[in-house]
């Protein structure tokens, strides 16, 4: 397994986030983020690339459009033992991203006010997250996603032992995933069927 270079994170519960992403830049990985997680970080002195640096593409519609971008989901899901992968992305210029965390918009927080309107409620629906959660997920055997705060300790002590993590914890990360996506949409599901509109 080739050498963990570059991370996307993104989060909405951004506990513990200084220290995981202090060891990444410490382990040389680059860092690559959006929004209050990428101020986070920068507050305490870790080096972060924007998305849109990232893409040489800005945040659109209210940052509605932040990752749904090819250079991220290309470097996302590359086959990295796939020749003809690796060819496209010499070609239109895309980068590996080995490591992807990730956590959603807090959608039960948001549903959980009594005050909370259907617009208010939609504008909770992660779109972005779930799509990085579920390529990364897919290409498992190449990419390391983490969406609970809980697994940052075993890859970083992974990478530090092999400059990755092993394909048993990508594939333990990657069923967390869809369990978490499944709960996720559910979630709007059943709230959406009790709203008249």
């Amino acid at each position: 397994m080739k050498k963990a270079e570059r991370a996307l994170i993104s989060l909405t519960d951004k506990s513990g986030i200084e220290v995981f992403a202090g060891e990444l830049a410490n382990l040389g990985i680059e860092i690559i983020s959006t929004g209050g997680t990428a101020k986070k970080m920068r507050d305490h002195g870790i080096k972060v690339k924007d998305v849109s640096e990232f893409t040489g593409f800005p945040e659109i519609l209210d940052g509605r459009v932040k990752t749904l971008h090819p250079k991220v989901h290309g470097g996302i899901l590359a086959k990295k033992n796939n020749p003809d992968h690796l060819q496209q992305m010499q070609e239109h210029g895309l980068q590996a991203i080995d490591i992807v965390a990730v956590n959603l918009y807090a959608f039960d927080k948001a549903i959980a006010d009594p005050e909370c309107t259907l617009e208010n409620a939609i504008e909770n629906i992660d779109i972005g997250g779930p799509t990085m959660l579920r390529a990364a997920a897919k290409n498992f055997q190449d990419v390391t996603v983490i969406v609970d705060p809980a697994d940052y300790p075993v890859v970083i002590e992974e990478i530090k032992a092999h400059g990755n993590t092993t394909l048993k914890t990508r594939f333990r990360l990657c069923t967390k995933v869809f369990a978490l996506t499944s709960r996720y949409d559910t979630a709007i599901s059943a709230w959406l069927e009790g709203v008249v509109c």
